[in-house]
């Protein structure tokens, strides 16, 4: 899989979104895994822009890439912004309230952790390092 640069700005998004459905495809996940690893990518795709680039007023790229094995799909989210490891938010204690009563924020990056196979994050030099990985269907052959 090519790697994707992106601007650090909402507009790419889509591309982002593009390119890990793409690796989904390729990799064979179904339908509900590819959704549930696009919704990750996502969230913390949108948090890097946002909280890390645009809120603290700074410009930058997002590197996307991908590898896939016989039995992982594994997406790798790079970035320049200041280091955050979304483990560090800690997971939402009113899930068992109605909506209407729950405290705003967290909630997508509780979604996303729980929604990929594994995460991990690793803080390499002045980048973080935001890493997804689905498994894949032993029928299904790495391309």
């Amino acid at each position: 899989m090519e790697p994707l640069k992106a601007d650090s700005t909402l507009d790419s998004l889509a591309a982002i979104n593009k390119y890990v459905m793409d690796a989904a495809a390729e990799a064979g996940l179904a339908t509900a895994a590819a959704y549930r690893l696009r919704l990750a990518v996502d969230e913390i795709a949108t948090n890097i822009i946002l909280h890390g680039y645009l809120e603290a007023g700074l410009r930058g790229s997002i590197q996307l890439h991908g590898r896939m094995d016989d039995t992982t799909l594994t997406l790798v989210i790079e970035d320049s912004a200041g280091a955050f490891d979304p483990r560090s938010i800690p997971r939402p204690d009113d899930l068992d309230l109605p909506l209407e009563q729950r405290k705003i924020g967290g909630l997508g990056v509780y979604l996303a952790l729980e929604g990929v196979d594994k995460f991990h994050y690793e803080r390499v030099g002045d980048r973080n390092r935001n890493i997804f990985v689905m498994n894949r269907s032993p029928s299904v052959p790495a391309k």
